[in-house]
């Protein structure tokens, strides 16, 4: 591969005889290491941003870079593991193009996970729990300081609604805005988006920030209307540098505060105010929510939180107990871990279940403790029906229900109904012939070929696998 060094060698002995030619040549080389290293790639990034979605764009492209060509391979580092998936999958075609305009030399790209040569830019974590003030809530912002990004235990069931969550404490009002960070009940969001607060309490004391769940703003709202101060309403609100609400999916029944909500909406946002949500569902399954409010949410960052694995309720367990100073034996933390699959505040709520049994004994916990006092521990599966499924599905992979029944193989209908019939089967144990009957009647054949081949792309398709993980989210 061409270096500087060389170049400039070549400059130095042949600076006696410097031929149009020769110059010609020294500034060819010259121009293709350049493209061959970090101007390469910011090139690249200037032509698929043209092409790609904002969200998507930043999303996925930030903190990426050229670590290396070699033999017309550029590699490309990336951030994470899910990033080089997700990449590499979604965005290859684009990425490959975009190169190759730029250098006919680029024959392949790889996807390497590296942070890159410069230091990242790290938030400053807020102080520890022990060195906030002790009080519940912050009686001017509403935040719990005990929400903060040093307490919250992060794992690939969150990695990325944490790493959104770094990005919007580092460029407020630019990097995602609105954020909005949802999933079902007991995953963290309150935790994570209050520790945006909370950082901005603590390490920029001169902005305003305000948490505030829809009810209460509602609440502030209706009485604002009936004491005839709506315009001191607005003007509280307008105020804040940064504005927290939570379970906004409330909002969607109000229409009045609604209303109010869109109007305050746009003001902040257009004064570069940043905005930070969350939801217990995608905005677009929101029902009774407009499409003008929709379309404002999906303009920013939209992040889910899924149901922690194994692994990560393991670390979770870990953490909590060593936050409380309450020692549990391997096997029970393990038990702990294995028995409890729902949400975080499930595990919280019999992690503290055994802290109360031990501070009454004051002895260790066995595993036979641990069983007896969490017996009955879990939650049982909602029924749903084949045609909440279907909805569910086609509302996510954004193609219309009547679609999956037709008889047609557009290839963006053909995944999720391959996707509707796998789950039928795998998660439902419905049979094959039923499952073709309700999906206008196909024979069971057609069923059999779909559910096999979505088990066959999962082995080595990462994207897949996530994106079912999230579907099962929707439908619990």
């Amino acid at each position: 591969m061409i270096t500087y060094p060389h170049i400039f060698h070549n400059l130095y002995t042949e600076s006696c005889f410097l031929t149009r030619e020769v110059v010609g040549r020294i500034v060819t080389e010259l121009l293709a290491c350049m493209t061959t290293t970090k101007e390469l790639w910011e090139n690249a990034l200037v032509e698929l941003e043209l092409t790609i979605s904002r969200p998507n764009f930043n999303t996925w492209f930030k903190d990426t870079h050229v670590v290396r060509v070699e033999e017309g391979t550029v590699y490309l580092g990336v951030p994470s593991q899910f990033a080089r998936d997700w990449l590499s999958t979604k965005f290859h075609k684009d990425i490959l193009h975009s190169l190759r305009s730029l250098s006919e030399s680029v024959r392949a790209v790889e996807y390497v996970i590296s942070r890159g040569s410069k230091k990242v830019e790290e938030v400053r974590p807020a102080p520890s729990v022990s060195e906030l003030p002790l009080e519940t809530v912050h009686a001017k912002t509403n935040l719990n300081p005990r929400f903060t990004f040093g307490s919250f235990v992060v794992g690939p069931f969150n990695e990325l609604a944490h790493a959104a969550s770094q990005a919007v404490v580092r460029k407020p009002g630019i990097a995602y805005n609105p954020l909005l960070i949802y999933g079902p009940t007991g995953l963290g969001k309150t935790h994570l988006i209050q520790a945006i607060g909370n950082h901005f309490r603590v390490n920029a004391p001169d902005r305003k920030v305000q948490y505030v769940t829809s009810e209460k703003f509602s609440m502030d709202y209706v009485s604002a209307v009936q004491a005839g101060k709506v315009q001191s309403f607005k003007e509280k609100y307008r105020q804040f540098d940064l504005l927290i609400m939570d379970d906004i999916q409330f909002l969607a029944k109000m229409e009045k505060t609604k209303e109010e909500f869109f109007h305050l909406f746009n003001y902040l946002h257009d004064g570069n105010k940043q905005l930070v949500f969350s939801s217990d569902q995608h905005p677009n399954l929101i029902q009774n929510l407009e499409d003008r409010l929709k379309s404002r949410f999906n303009a920013g960052m939209i992040v889910s939180v899924i149901p922690p694995d194994h692994d990560s309720r393991l670390a979770i367990v870990r953490t909590k107990a060593a936050a409380n100073n309450f020692y549990l034996s391997d096997e029970v933390m393990e038990y702990l871990a294995t028995t409890i699959e729902g949400n975080v505040r499930e595990l919280e709520g019999a992690l503290n279940t055994l802290l109360c049994h031990f501070e009454m004994r004051g002895n260790p916990l066995t595993i036979n403790d641990a069983k007896t006092l969490l017996r009955g521990a879990g939650s049982a599966k909602k029924a749903v029906s084949v045609q909440e499924v279907v909805k569910t599905i086609a509302s996510f992979y954004g193609v219309e229900e009547n679609s999956i029944y037709e008889k047609t193989r557009r290839k963006e209908v053909v995944r999720p109904r391959q996707v509707i019939m796998f789950l039928l089967r795998e998660d439902f144990r419905i049979s094959f012939p039923t499952i073709g009957e309700k999906l206008g009647g196909r024979d069971h054949t057609t069923v059999i070929h779909s559910c096999e081949k979505i088990k066959e792309n999962l082995q080595s398709d990462s994207i897949l696998s996530q994106e079912l993980h999230q579907i099962r989210l929707m439908l619990k």
